[in-house]
C-alpha cells in the first residue's frame, strides 16, 4: 500500500499537472487554479508542475467544508486536526493534514477555500450535463470552488482539473436526482 501522501504519488500526479500547465502558451495560463486537497499529493504535484513549467498561476487549495484540516492548518501555520463529516467528497475526507504536505501548501498556496457537499453536488451535475463526464466529489471540487469564488476572479481565467470518476452509481444517481 502507498499512503495517500507519498513522494512517488506526487511525481505520478505531477504528470497531468505538467500537461495542464504546458497546454497554455507562456503567460496565457489561468490566473488562478483550484486544486482539491485531501492528503496533499495533488496539491503538491500541482505546485511542483507549476514550478517545473514556469507557470505563474496562483494555486488555491480546495477542501471540503466538512473536512477542514488543511484550511485550519493553513490559517494556524501548523497541523490542526479536524472532524470529517463529508458524505460526498470522500477524496478530501482528511482528518489530519500531513506535515510534509502542509509545509508545501504553506509555501505555495495563495489561499485555501472550503466547499460544501451541496456545492460539490451542483458541480458534479454541471459537469455531467455540460460535458457528459462523471466526476466524483473531490474531482468536481475545483469547479465548485471556481463557481463559489467567481466574484473574486471576475474577468480572470481560472482553471481546475476534472479528476476522478470514482463515485458509486447509487451516490451519483442521488446527486443527479437532486437537480
Amino acid at each position: 500500500m502507498v499512503p495517500s501522501f507519498h513522494r512517488d504519488l506526487v511525481r505520478g500526479v505531477m504528470t497531468y499537472w505538467v500537461e495542464f500547465f504546458e497546454s497554455f502558451a507562456r503567460g496565457e495560463e489561468p490566473a488562478v487554479v483550484y486544486v482539491p486537497l485531501g492528503q496533499g499529493s495533488g496539491f503538491c504535484a500541482a505546485a511542483a508542475a507549476r514550478a517545473h513549467t514556469g507557470a505563474r498561476s496562483r494555486l488555491v487549495g480546495v477542501v471540503s467544508a466538512h473536512a477542514t484540516t488543511y484550511l485550519d492548518s493553513f490559517r494556524a501555520g501548523r497541523v490542526r486536526e479536524a472532524p470529517v463529516t463529508t458524505v460526498l467528497a470522500d477524496g478530501m475526507a482528511c482528518r489530519i493534514a500531513d506535515e510534509e504536505a502542509l509545509q508545501i501548501v504553506l509555501r505555495e498556496a495563495d489561499d485555501i477555500v472550503a466547499v460544501t457537499d451541496d456545492e460539490v453536488a451542483q458541480a458534479m451535475r454541471i459537469l455531467f450535463a455540460d460535458t457528459h463526464n462523471v466526476a466524483e466529489g473531490a474531482g468536481a471540487a475545483g469547479l465548485a470552488a471556481a463557481i463559489q469564488q467567481r466574484s473574486r476572479t471576475e474577468g480572470q481565467a481560472v482553471g481546475f482539473a476534472l479528476t476522478g470518476g470514482n463515485v458509486d452509481s447509487d451516490v451519483f444517481a442521488r446527486v443527479l436526482a437532486a437537480a
